[in-house]
């Protein structure tokens, strides 16, 4: 007859409901602030970097623009089901700013990968630049492709 088995005692890392660790893989430095930016918070970073090459290139020529990221448009119950604005333009009036915001959760759609994010963001803002503007988008920036 064989001797029985014996194992080493088992560790447990994993909780009785098998789990595994809860908790925040990282810690702030300070609390309640967190360490990893959200979504939103690297959407708004990728929107002011291709802003700030557009300001610097036709600073001149756009006067005074407000840029800004909302989450979503608000669409009147009668709006087209089929289309989904990504911007809005809005130009200014007697001494108020021109205001140009893009929508981060339709332009997040329709971006498969961090690449397509980006540039989806530099054709919107691009192609709303160059309406501003009354010249052709390939003229605003180089690294223009127009949409499919």
């Amino acid at each position: 007859m064989d001797a029985p088995e014996t194992r080493p005692p088992r560790t447990r890392r994993r909780d009785r409901r098998d789990r595994g660790m809860r908790g925040p893989g990282v810690l702030s430095p300070t609390p309640g602030e967190p360490v990893v930016p959200t979504a939103g918070e690297r959407f708004d970073t990728l929107v002011l970097e291709v802003v700030a090459d557009l300001e610097e290139r036709w600073a001149d020529r756009l006067g005074l623009v407000e840029y800004a990221v909302e989450d979503a448009p608000q669409i009147p119950d009668d709006w087209h089901p089929e289309t989904i604005p990504l911007s809005s333009l809005v130009r200014g009036a007697r001494g108020a700013p021109t205001r140009l915001v893009l929508f981060r959760r339709p332009i997040e759609h329709r971006a498969e990968t961090r690449s397509d994010l980006e540039a989806l963001v530099l054709t919107v803002l691009v192609e709303q630049v160059a309406e501003l503007l009354g010249i052709d988008a390939e003229l605003v920036d180089p690294r223009y492709r127009p949409r499919d």
